[in-house]
């Protein structure tokens, strides 16, 4: 865990909320959670996060240590204070750059121990002493990560705001980049897959972010988002053939059966391999809090597809294609219809669904009418695969 910010290291303060997530998860067990307790006090102890190590304390995941707090709390103001000596040090006989690195020096230890509040005043303080666009970037980089630390979306969003005016001033591509991938995680960490797909696929050939996870977790994020945002042309251009993809999908389980099978139909192999990664999406801290919505929304683009193929279609065929119940089938596609959001209906006396896709025109003109109404909507539960 040490370090952060390198080639194919992930920032640790991210890596630690990692932990923190599932050690508060009751779907994880609990010898996994006597390891990831030691790991977390480890991590508290290395950075001196006294803050963290209290709240963790009041809520019952760690044991309380009135020493060990105590101790850290020492370190944080004897380090304080060393770093403002400098600080003065450097106003009094230095130059105007060795006083911005002081500042940023103070910035950069309130965010490693975990002090929120003073190390966003502490950055505030040291933006003000900075010139240059690319290094007043590197500022809102920090912003982001305590923000995605905290998952504190107000402060994310109003960061990402603030780059991009920075960008209109002038800034590098690298940098420009780097920002696509954390206002993509902003825009899946709160549901805005389609958005998220589009500066993901945007970033495959140029990712760089690192500090906010590897590789393989972004290619996983992007074909999560992608196979509900794309139609099957761009899916199969953008995801299904792209050289950086295909790289490194085969490192996260069920993920190449779960694109593939979707873009080549076959559609039992597909519920396998989504029940396979159902684990792994519910135990992210980015898309856990939207499960039930994803788990939805998948199935409806994987029913639309089917049905596309047919004007009608017996019920037993539908089901034997998917390896459920026509029961199963019957639930499920009851509650989409209802909802507005398949277009077929079904004959229950005949045991066929028939297909009523409208045209381009008259869809457009429901469309319109239903606007309002389709925002209302409240969500249906999503029945987990089979």
């Amino acid at each position: 865990m040490d370090g952060g910010g390198d080639e194919g290291q992930q920032e640790r303060h991210l890596v630690l909320a990692h932990k923190l997530f599932l050690l508060a998860r009751p779907d994880v067990d609990d010898l996994s959670k006597v390891a990831l307790r030691a790991e977390v006090l480890d991590a508290v102890k290395s950075d001196d996060m006294a803050p963290l190590f209290e709240s963790l304390t009041a809520s019952g995941l760690l044991e309380p240590d009135a020493a060990l707090l105590a101790e850290m709390r020492g370190r944080i103001d004897e380090e304080t204070r060393k770093l403002d000596e400098k600080i003065v040090d450097a106003e009094e006989n230095l130059g105007e750059s060795e006083v911005r690195e002081a500042h940023l020096a103070k910035s950069l230890y309130f965010i490693r121990v975990g002090e929120k509040e003073k190390a966003l005043e502490q950055l505030k303080v040291t933006e003000g002493k900075t010139v240059a666009v690319g290094q007043k970037m590197d500022l809102v980089f920090y912003t982001l990560q305590i923000g995605f630390f905290h998952m504190d979306f107000d402060l994310i969003s109003k960061s990402i705001d603030k780059a991009k005016n920075l960008f209109e001033e002038g800034g590098d591509w690298e940098r420009k980049n780097r920002l696509k991938v954390y206002e993509g995680l902003y825009c899946m960490a709160t549901r805005n897959f389609k958005k998220a797909a589009n500066l993901f696929l945007d970033s495959t050939s140029t990712f760089t972010t690192y500090e906010l996870f590897p590789y393989d977790t972004f290619v996983f994020y992007t074909v999560l988002t992608s196979i509900i945002s794309l139609d099957r042309v761009s899916l199969k251009q953008k995801v299904v053939d792209s050289p950086e993809i295909l790289a490194v999908i085969g490192k996260v389980p069920h993920l190449s059966e779960f694109l593939n099978c979707l873009y080549s139909c076959q559609y039992k192999s597909f519920f396998a391999a989504f029940s396979g990664l159902t684990e792994q999406i519910k135990l992210d801290r980015y898309l856990q809090p939207h499960f039930r919505y994803y788990m939805r929304e998948v199935r409806i683009v994987v029913y639309s597809q089917f049905l596309e193929s047919y004007k009608s279609v017996t019920m037993e065929a539908m089901a034997a294609a998917f390896g459920v119940t026509v029961d199963f089938i019957d639930q499920e596609l009851s509650r989409f219809i209802a909802a507005g959001k398949l277009h077929c209906k079904i004959d229950k006396v005949a045991g066929v669904l028939e297909t009523n896709r409208p045209d381009a025109r008259n869809a457009f003109y429901q469309a319109t009418i239903k606007q309002g109404g389709l925002l209302a909507e409240p969500h249906t539960e999503a029945i987990p695969c089979h």
